[in-house]
């Protein structure tokens, strides 16, 4: 189904499978203190991406306890996970991904709520595996690493570790709750001017100043701004600008990030912003270098699991909103580009507390956010549970898929 699709077009009668639901529901709540008490845990010893030694081996932990074949390490990244079980309904069945974030921002923590991520994606694992004996398939857990920065699902990807997953399921905390998402293009950069040193005093002028190279980055990037689209967003920091203050800096480093919501156009800006780093360059006299890392795609959501998601969701009492109307980044897009998938949002705080903030960092070890966590373990499980039960709803999902596949690969008319 096209992208401009809406899941009002899907059937979102109240959801079906009401008993096995019900108790994926009691499996969560009678295990809630473990689940919670995960979470807190995870938000109280943040570690930023690839470096998420302690919430992965705590995360793959918690699942093997309930029956899941747990690899941890799994494929080349140290800090990821992957816990399979297969269901005990005789017949083929899919392959359902539930998945799981825990990395935390530098200097910040968890002010992104990855905590309730992590700690939600093993409740849903617990609630599956207490129903498992009368479904078909297999159930996927896949803890991913380094989502705030490296990418850490596309690297999974590139291992091989979303081979032959029908779908995979993922929730967000945020401010406002809403089924779909829209998510922009992004890309890591990181800029090293390299110069020479001089004395600052007594002869600055045998020196090539790297920071006026980086500063003249900035300045590039400020004046660039005015003419960029509405939807895109170049920003970064100075990581390294120099040693001392009467030395002219002969190294500089800034870490960038470059956004869109249009794939074609995201490319345009990157090709501009390495020009940008060669100007800064030659102006200055120093050497400049731009490396591209990271890659996030824009979301392709899913709409007949979506739907799903939303029946699920009114069963439980709460309506979705529209998709947010300023969205970030994920590399849960990267995951949506190669099969059916949901990236749904619950609000864990009132509208207007930002993500990425010291106030909804906070807002992520509420208690508000703990039955949220509860909630969305529940919801990614029932939604797993039609997937599992019902043949028709994966071809729907990988019939969608296709269409919005050949969709994009069109060209714009």
């Amino acid at each position: 189904m096209p992208e401009s699709a809406s899941i009002s077009e899907h059937d979102t009668r109240a959801p079906a499978h009401a008993a096995l639901k019900g108790r994926a529901a009691e499996a969560v709540q009678a295990h809630r203190g473990p689940i919670l008490a995960l979470s807190h845990r995870i938000h109280a010893n943040p570690e930023s991406a690839f470096q998420e030694r302690q919430a992965a081996a705590w995360v793959a932990d918690a699942i093997r306890q309930f029956g899941y074949a747990v690899e941890h390490p799994v494929g080349s990244l140290e800090t990821a996970v992957r816990g399979r079980l297969r269901g005990g309904r005789a017949g083929t069945g899919p392959r359902i991904g539930i998945l799981a974030e825990y990395d935390a921002l530098p200097g910040l923590g968890h002010g992104c709520g990855h905590n309730t991520m992590a700690a939600s994606g093993v409740g849903a694992a617990i609630a599956l595996a207490a129903v498992s004996s009368e479904l078909p398939g297999e159930i996927i857990f896949l803890g991913t690493p380094a989502e705030e920065y490296g990418s850490g699902k596309q690297v999974m990807i590139d291992d091989g570790l979303f081979a032959g997953i029908d779908a995979a399921l993922l929730f967000h905390p945020g401010d406002a709750t809403c089924v779909e998402r829209h998510l922009l293009a992004c890309v890591d950069i990181d800029v090293t001017f390299t110069g020479r040193q001089a004395h600052a005093a007594s002869d600055p002028w045998e020196g090539r100043n790297a920071l006026d190279a980086l500063v003249m980055l900035f300045n590039s990037i400020g004046l660039w701004r005015q003419q960029l689209r509405p939807d895109a967003r170049v920003h970064g920091i100075v990581v390294e600008g120099g040693m001392a203050a009467n030395i002219i800096p002969s190294r500089t480093v800034g870490r960038f990030m470059v956004r869109s919501t249009d794939e074609g156009y995201f490319g345009e800006l990157c090709r501009r912003f390495a020009e940008l780093v060669a100007a800064a360059a030659l102006a200055t006299g120093c050497e400049g270098s731009a490396e591209f890392s990271g890659r996030s795609s824009t979301m392709r959501n899913n709409h007949a699991i979506a739907a799903r998601f939303a029946a699920n969701l009114e069963a439980a009492g709460i309506l979705g909103g529209p998709p947010d109307p300023l969205p970030g980044s994920s590399d849960i897009g990267n995951v949506s580009q190669i099969l059916p998938t949901i990236h749904p949002r619950l609000a864990i705080c009132d509208p207007g507390i930002p993500g990425h903030s010291i106030e909804f960092r906070d807002a992520a070890r509420t208690e508000r956010a703990d039955e949220v966590t509860l909630l969305a373990a529940t919801l990614v499980a029932q939604t797993a549970i039609d997937l599992f039960l019902e043949p028709g709803l994966v071809e729907e999902a990988w019939r969608g898929f296709h269409e919005a596949s050949a969709a994009a690969e069109r060209p714009p008319s």
